[in-house]
């Protein structure tokens, strides 16, 4: 370090001060700083996006798939797998609903962008919102979705290379958006789908599907029909996807090994009778990956559940800050579909307990959360935290929901 003198070395604070000074008087009104972190989550996740339907297709005689682009034409990054939630207004009632994005990511990007959902005929059973999209959409509709969502995508450090699928139903269409990807060189996995389906007349993309195994060894898709007196087609298996059937479609025939993933979407009768299939298997938890499915269609059925409240109607009182609102709360449906009866706005997304968007906090009261499709955290048990979505009255309920 060269000393100068004292003086000049004290005085030195003064000179930096002074330059500090100048450039600050020379520098630019306008604020030019850019948050590198800020900038990559704003285009990874940029929030309401307004999309328009730009074409309907027949991909059954159950299903339709939706085309959407972007008014502005771009659509964030996504992974196979993963979903979107549109926002919905239904005859005056205010709603979201999410559903597996079944195109490819790369379909995403480039000059024209683009993403997909399949949706089956509501009247199948599934709920009022897929029978009013599947009615209603057409060509040119515009709505408001955000995306993505979900964890139930490939991932390099935790997953085999080797996937087995297990689907039923609208199930199919996360690994449809998987097998498109991998056609496409975007995505380096061997994928094998186990369809279940009662009859052919229930499976959907098939064609899409056949036309991709076609074009690479590195897809393989197999019907299981469980319909009595379907007959079968070539490649197809019969019954349901058993622990035979796993086992058969693993690699080395050896579940336990760590050279297979097994990722299952499908309907909540599907999920229990395909996970105690893979329990009986002794397949580790960490091999197996389980997509969110809604909530239960009858709650009644639930583990636990004391059924002789569900036909009863209980007071919710809904704070939001200052603000108080007593509204009604059906037993039998989610504390989040009694906010959007009396059009009370709170978030919700995946509507089946996982992405805790709309976690609220229950000042008093009893209710009950169905085991599976929990989300909560261990802090939010302890604290009284629930997801509106998945969480059912069981007497009258005080509920904090968040500011918006």
């Amino acid at each position: 370090m060269k000393i100068k003198s004292f003086l000049k070395d004290v005085g030195g604070a003064s000179r930096v001060t002074k330059l500090r000074g100048q450039t600050l008087n020379n520098a630019s009104s306008k604020n030019l700083y850019i948050d590198p972190i800020n900038a990559t989550a704003k285009a990874l996740h940029p929030g309401p996006i307004e999309v328009v339907c730009t074409k309907v297709e027949e991909v059954s005689p159950t299903a339709k798939k939706y085309t959407f682009a972007p008014t502005n034409g771009v659509l964030p990054i996504f992974e196979a797998g993963q979903y979107v939630s549109f926002d919905l207004d239904i005859d005056g009632t205010k709603t979201t609903r999410p559903y597996s994005i079944c195109s490819a990511p790369y379909q995403a990007q480039g000059e024209n962008p683009f993403f997909e959902v399949t949706i089956r005929n509501g009247k199948k059973g599934t709920g009022y919102v897929s029978i009013w999209f599947y009615e209603n959409v057409k060509e040119g509709d515009k709505f408001i979705v955000n995306l993505p969502f979900g964890h139930f995508n490939y991932e390099e450090l935790r997953d085999s290379n080797n996937i087995l699928a297990l689907a039923g139903g609208s199930g199919i269409t996360p690994f449809y958006s998987m097998a498109q990807e991998i056609a496409n060189g975007t995505l380096d996995v061997n994928l094998t789908i186990l369809y279940g389906s009662v009859s052919h007349k229930d499976i959907i993309l098939e064609k899409e599907l056949k036309e991709i195994t076609s074009k690479t060894d590195k897809v393989k898709f197999i019907n299981v029909i469980s319909g009595e007196g379907e007959e079968l087609q070539e490649g197809d298996e019969k019954g349901f996807i058993s622990r035979e059937l796993i086992k058969k479609y693993s690699v080395e025939s050896d579940p336990t090994n760590a050279k297979t993933s097994y990722f299952v979407c499908g309907p909540l009768v599907m999920y229990q009778f395909v996970e105690k299939e893979l329990k009986a298997l002794n397949v580790p938890l960490r091999r197996i990956r389980m997509e969110v499915f809604g909530a239960p269609r009858d709650i009644s059925q639930a583990e636990g559940y004391p059924k002789e409240n569900i036909n009863k109607v209980f007071k919710l009182t809904v704070r939001r800050g200052i603000d108080e609102v007593v509204i009604d709360a059906k037993a039998c449906e989610p504390l989040a579909v009694a906010l959007e009866r009396a059009g009370i706005k709170n978030r919700t997304r995946c509507r089946s307990g996982e992405c805790g968007f709309c976690r609220s906090k229950v000042v008093s009261g009893e209710f009950f959360v169905p085991k599976v499709g929990d989300g909560r955290r261990a802090a939010d048990k302890r604290f009284n935290y629930v997801h509106a979505c998945s969480t059912y009255p069981l007497s009258d309920i005080v509920l904090e929901i968040p500011i918006l």
